[in-house]
């Protein structure tokens, strides 16, 4: 394991699925669940949900690039949300689920685009990507509630209906990246 781990911050949707979908990869230390890409300091789940502040729901991935790279982490993140919906991931609806990546750096910036252009081409989508791709001014971590939401919660019908698919959806397609 390197010394210095990596960061990525998505969003797609609700954190709650985002953040079990990625957990399981391995190289994958840790993954926060939060807001970031809004006007607003310090917002509330109450705030964030009301779609007042302008931050959408985000995971904050910390990772092991040595096991696992950012460009894998892509490909994962595009897999199991709908990239091409405008502020909507399944049931939910507003700017707060919208489909972001939020770089840490120019390095990050740059394979996000050249990743959306290689999707865009390859025609993996019938519609236009409509991910949003900013550099990461603040994120600001959820309420504990929130943290390992669907670990905590399996039986919830929320997370049964959307975060269980997903987090099947990663055990299938990249059973390579999951920790043994």
């Amino acid at each position: 394991m390197t010394e210095q781990l990596e960061r990525a911050t998505f969003g797609g949707g609700c954190f709650w699925c985002v953040e079990a979908a990625l957990k399981p990869l391995d190289g994958v230390e840790r993954v926060t669940s939060g807001y970031a890409g809004g006007h607003a300091e310090n917002p509330s789940y109450k705030e964030v949900c009301r779609g007042s502040t302008g931050h959408a729901e985000v995971v904050q991935v910390a990772y092991d690039p040595d096991e696992i790279s950012y460009p894998d982490l892509l490909e994962v993140f595009f897999t199991i949300h709908d990239p091409t919906t405008e502020d909507r991931e399944g049931p939910d609806i507003g700017s707060q689920y919208r489909s972001i990546v939020l770089y840490h750096d120019d390095d990050q910036r740059e394979i996000v685009e050249a990743f959306v252009v290689e999707l865009e081409e390859s025609g993996a989508y019938d519609d236009p990507i409509v991910t949003e791709i900013e550099p990461l001014e603040e994120f600001y971590e959820a309420e504990e509630r929130h943290q390992d939401y669907f670990e905590k919660n399996p039986q919830d019908a929320y997370c049964r209906m959307h975060a269980a698919p997903k987090v099947e959806k990663v055990r299938e397609q990249f059973t390579d990246q999951l920790v043994q």
